[in-house]
């Protein structure tokens, strides 16, 4: 299970997090264009020169796996930073806080998925009927991601997950420094730095449970599934300011997302009837489809609705 490489990945995303949580970004300053820029074109380059040690080590295959995975998730991560932002603007969450508060939630992300891939490939080894259940169930989501219409999406007062952590979770109504629990009345509570980071551990995980399978289906090596995963996750933080001021932009991603999941899940419906997909076909619909979508967002000029008569 490639035990080595595995230790030298996790002790390079531990250094990594370190660094740009307690030394980078100590002081929770804002993170500007030009700094966010750098960072998230830093983070991207580093997960490519490390799909050149994947075609190296393991030939072109793998690495077409890898990118196709890396690209995949990366866009659906961008899909997970409208929730975010929503809930920080909910909890009147600034910058220097918001990075802190996504470091936070990368961390948890990190360990949440890890266990996730790894139950889900020794599943998928031991019962390989998952897959076409998994295919299923993208297909689904697909569905309803072409469904969705964000005048109805709901809310986090409506959240269901938000309703019940606020109901069993002691929530201090305000913030101390940047502390993520504070000490009051004789009892721990969470500040709204802390109960923030929860929504986002908790929107994460909703997000990979769509995300994990779409990936296995792509590969099933727990090295590239997670490599590809984690390497997504770490550049995060700075693609969120990166496109903080222009998200709303992206009206067509979570459309090229739907289809993208559609197609995947398509790919591991047909798996039953010896049916298989070419990686070089995979990795060319999921870019084709994400560059499509974001191209169209910011060309096409969105449509003004006309002003009903009084």
């Amino acid at each position: 299970m490639h035990n080595l490489e595995l230790t030298a990945f996790f002790l390079f995303v531990i250094f990594a997090t370190w660094l740009d949580l307690f030394v980078l970004h100590k002081d929770d300053h804002d993170i500007g264009l030009k700094e966010a820029t750098v960072t998230s074109l830093a983070w991207i380059l580093l997960a490519l020169l490390f799909s050149g040690y994947v075609y190296y080590r393991y030939g072109t295959e793998m690495w077409m796996q890898y990118l196709t995975a890396y690209t995949m998730e990366k866009a659906l991560s961008v899909d997970n930073l409208f929730v975010i932002a929503t809930i920080f603007g909910f909890f009147g969450i600034r910058g220097g806080l918001q990075h802190r508060a996504l470091a936070w939630g990368v961390i948890g992300a990190v360990a949440m998925r890890s266990l996730l891939i790894f139950l889900g490939v020794e599943a998928v080894e031991r019962f390989s009927w998952l897959l076409p259940v998994f295919g299923v169930f993208l297909v689904v989501t697909g569905f309803k991601m072409l469904r969705e219409n964000d005048e109805e999406k709901a809310s986090l007062e409506d959240n269901k997950v938000y309703r019940l952590l606020s109901r069993v979770l002691p929530v201090y109504p305000g913030y101390d420094g940047h502390a993520v629990i504070t000490r009051r009345n004789g009892r721990w509570e969470l500040t709204l730095l802390g109960m923030a980071i929860v929504m986002v551990e908790a929107t994460d995980l909703l997000f990979a449970v769509d995300s994990i399978p779409a990936v296995m289906a792509i590969s099933q090596d727990f090295f590239i599934v997670l490599t590809s995963n984690i390497f997504a996750i770490l550049g995060l933080r700075a693609l969120y300011f990166l496109l903080a001021g222009i998200l709303g932009k992206f009206r067509y991603l979570s459309l090229g997302l739907a289809f993208v999941l559609l197609f995947i899940g398509g790919k591991m419906l047909v798996l039953p009837f010896g049916i298989h997909v070419e990686t070089w076909i995979s990795l060319s619909v999921v870019l084709g489809t994400i560059t499509i979508a974001i191209l169209a967002s910011l060309l096409i000029p969105e449509k003004t609705r006309p002003e009903s008569a009084d």
